[in-house]
């Protein structure tokens, strides 16, 4: 088991070395802050899909405070929702600074991030893990503070915003979803008065896994909230894209790169590239793997 000095220990080692990059970013010259300020997500709205999300830019030196700030945002907020955490797109442009420095001290800070989740993933049990954590570090959103700082240090010719719909994918076996069915069973659903129906329900539900062959697999595919990202641009093929849930830092680029900023989101009708999916039991997004 896990002691609660040695999460205490690899805590404080993340918490200082993430205060040093956020003491060397002060004394940087930036050519450009801009943080773009989301909605405060109400413990009793966590379950709301939300249709559209307003976006506040700041910028400038509020900018550069508030992105800062953010990367020590990984505590509970009274009446604030620590499921569905508060992200922080933005973007740190840093010029005439020392890019190895920079680069090294944001390296050992997300290296210090990735131990102190591998040494709380290391306990096993969901409610020992909990325990554990709170204990040695109270009110902590232990996700907040796995998240990882992106940065570019290499010059690219574009950096922009967008929004990102994801799906949280599980996979499973016939017998680990009818066990999920057999629990479900057990459970009284407040969205159905009458529980006989709901029983029903999930009867159906067994029945429909029961028929399917013993090697067929499963998987739950759930969507989730939508959330920012970064996408980052050399030329056509190369490419990539990161989360926008802390700010991201670009490191002496040119000049003539081009910045992009997050729009406000709506909720799109329809989507080209959106797919209906079978679902065999829809409450639960579970659906067959085809390939």
């Amino acid at each position: 088991m896990v002691s609660k000095i040695k999460i205490r220990s690899q805590f404080d080692l993340m918490s200082e070395l993430t205060s040093l990059l956020i003491d060397e970013l002060k004394q940087c010259e930036y050519s450009k802050a801009e943080y773009y300020k989301l909605p405060e997500v109400l413990t009793s709205e966590e379950n709301n899909v939300p249709q559209s999300i307003p976006v506040s830019k700041l910028t400038g030196d509020n900018a550069q405070r508030a992105i800062l700030n953010s990367f020590n945002d990984m505590y509970t907020k009274s009446g604030l929702s620590s499921r569905v955490l508060r992200r922080h797109p933005g973007l740190l442009v840093i010029k005439n600074a020392n890019k190895q420095a920079l680069n090294d001290r944001i390296n050992q800070v997300n290296k210090a991030k990735a131990a102190f989740k591998e040494c709380i993933l290391s306990i096993d049990n969901n409610d020992a893990r909990f325990e554990a954590v709170h204990n040695a570090v109270p009110n902590l959103i232990t996700l907040a503070a796995y998240r990882k700082i992106h940065s570019e240090s290499e010059s690219p010719f574009s950096v922009r915003f967008t929004w990102m719909h994801k799906h949280a994918t599980k996979t499973l076996t016939k017998k680990m979803a009818l066990e999920m069915l057999s629990k479900s069973a057990g459970y009284t659903n407040p969205r159905m008065i009458d529980q006989q129906k709901w029983q029903s329900l999930v009867a159906q539900e067994q029945m429909r896994i029961a028929s399917l062959g013993e090697k067929e697999k499963l998987r739950i595919r759930r969507p989730t909230r939508v959330s920012p990202q970064v996408n980052i641009r050399y030329t056509a093929q190369n490419r990539y894209h990161v989360s926008a849930a802390l700010p991201f830092i670009l490191i002496n680029p040119e000049p003539d790169v081009k910045i992009g900023t997050l729009p406000d989101y709506e909720k799109p009708d329809s989507h080209p590239r959106k797919r209906d999916y079978d679902f065999l039991v829809d409450r639960l997004y579970l659906e067959q793997v085809t390939n």
